[in-house]
This record gives C-alpha cells, structure tokens and sequence, in this order.
C-alpha cells in the first residue's frame, strides 16, 4: 500500500499524541458521581459489535471492524476524530467503521451529545450530527450547564423534523439505547475514552501507525 505523505505523517502524529495525553488525563479526573452509574453495568454476554450497532459506512464484503468506543465531550475523542475520518478515507472501501457510545461521568453533556446523535439518527443523520459535535465541541464541552437547547439547535440547523427529535431525545429508550453501549464497554473493560478495537481486538495506539497497522495486520 502507498505510504502516506510528510503531511499528512505529521498531522497524524500531533493527533495520537493528544490522544494519549488527553485520554490519560480524562480517565485521572474522572467523577463517577454524575452520569451512567458504571458499577451497575452488567452484560450476560458483552459485544464489541451488535447488530444495533450504528456503522458509518457499509462496505460490501468487509471482513475487517473498526470500533471505537466514545465520548462527543472527550477532547482526546476530538483529537481522534481526524485520524478516524483518514482511516475512513484511506479504507472505507474494505473496513466497516462503527460508532458506539460511551459518555464518561464527569462530562455534564457527554450523554446529553450520545442522545442528541442517536435522536438525529432515528431520522437517518447519524453522521451529520457526529460530525456537528466534534466540530462544535469548543462551543458546549466542558461546561456545567445542560447544552440542550444547543444540540436542539444543531438539529433545527440539520433540518430534522423537531418535535420527532424532541421526543426521541426525551425517550427512555433512547438513554437506553446509549447504556446497552456502556454496559458493553464496561463488560470488554473499557475505562475511557477512545477505545479502538480491531476485529475484536483491543489496540491502544501509542505511535502513529498503530491503528493502520492494526487494520493492515487484519486485511492481510
């Protein structure tokens, strides 16, 4: 496969750096005083990848999985967007990307944002509203205030049919939805966020190529 360009080398590098870092600061300073109630999480059998699992694209024939689990407050996870969107790029043609939610406690919006994207996704914009929040997150990440009425205007912005999203964001089953993807997570151990699994396995990039090896490694 053709190498990738200095370019594009040296941007992808300053995002796994943040990554690291930010996810090892995310998972130091996190308070499992708000959100979803981690030790409870309880999964007969975990599953990196579920049916209901949302895919962002859908490659004929694709045996290899790209999974990362996330969190739409999670800087590293804005970090991480980038180097996602390239692997897209790079091999969307052979590899299935899949999205499953992962809101850390100590994030006042983090479930907030997952149930905003799952409520834009009942009305087929999944994308279009994972793309909103990483590229908003500076407007409403890290805040102690509730960002509904922002992520309702992200939606009005999209042109999503308001009252069908505005009942989806409230549904329990919504919320529900989002915590089948926790419980998951916490059953496969993971402890912040982004996890990165490849064909079911665990990768934790710690250099550049990690994540392109790891899916190198299975599509050979």
């Amino acid at each position: 496969m053709p190498k990738t360009t200095a370019g594009r080398m040296g941007v992808t590098a300053v995002a796994i750096v943040a990554i690291v870092v930010a996810a090892v600061a995310l998972l130091i300073g996190r308070s499992d005083t708000d959100g979803p109630d981690r030790a409870s999480a309880e999964v007969s059998t975990p599953a990196v990848v579920r049916e209901s699992s949302h895919r962002l694209n859908s490659p004929p024939g694709a045996d290899v999985t790209f999974v990362e689990f996330l969190d739409f407050e999670c800087e590293g996870c804005r970090a991480a967007y980038p180097v996602v969107e390239q692997l897209r790029a790079d091999y969307g043609d052979r590899v299935e990307f899949v999205l499953r939610y992962f809101p850390l406690p100590g994030h006042v919006n983090a479930e907030r944002a997952a149930r905003a994207v799952e409520a834009a996704a009942q009305q087929g914009r999944l994308e279009a509203m994972y793309r909103t929040m990483y590229e908003t997150q500076a407007q409403w990440g890290e805040r102690r205030a509730p960002a509904d009425d922002v992520f309702r205007g992200f939606a009005a912005e999209l042109g999503l049919d308001l009252p069908a999203f505005d009942a989806a964001y409230a549904d329990p089953a919504t919320a529900q939805r989002i915590q089948v993807d926790v419980d998951d997570g916490m059953a496969l151990g993971v402890q912040g966020t982004p996890t990165f699994f490849v064909n079911g396995d665990h990768v934790t990039p710690r250099s550049v190529d990690d994540l392109r090896n790891a899916i190198e490694k299975e599509l050979r």
